[in-house]
């Protein structure tokens, strides 16, 4: 695998045969090209890789149904793995400030995804699609 673009479906066993440093420059590199400006690409990047780890995993755990089905309710896969990522970045601060020790950690993460919708990503977090920010940019030219 040589080159990423989180709107193509990733090939789980070439993703699987990189190592978590060559999909994160993947991931960073990506976005460099598109000229997408986030606060931290390093940290962002990161949870791409994470997102994408999971979504290779196929069945074995609900993120790429979760994928699947906010892309059937109209996001765009990237704006998918973005809203994925939000409630992975959540979930892992939580599980970093708080103290319960539940038997499975992933138990609760895995239920948000089942609840996570396009609607309430786009509420809860705001985001607009990257081709609406691809359409800003052209008109600030």
């Amino acid at each position: 695998m040589e080159s990423y673009d989180p709107e193509q479906l990733i090939d789980p066993e070439g993703w699987n045969a990189l190592d978590e440093a060559e999909r994160q420059v993947l991931v960073e590199r990506h976005h460099r090209k598109i000229h997408i400006k986030v606060p931290n690409l390093r940290a962002h990047a990161a949870i791409h890789v994470a997102v994408e780890n999971q979504v290779a995993l196929g069945d074995e755990i609900p993120t790429q149904k979760t994928l699947r089905r906010l892309m059937s309710e109209g996001l765009s896969r990237h704006d998918a793995v973005h809203s994925i990522g939000s409630v992975l970045a959540e979930h892992l601060w939580n599980l970093f400030k708080d103290d319960a020790k539940d038997e499975d950690p992933n138990a609760e993460y895995f239920r948000q995804l089942e609840e996570l919708t396009a609607e309430s990503w786009r509420k809860n977090y705001g985001e607009e699609s990257e081709e609406d920010d691809q359409e800003q940019r052209l008109a600030g030219e």
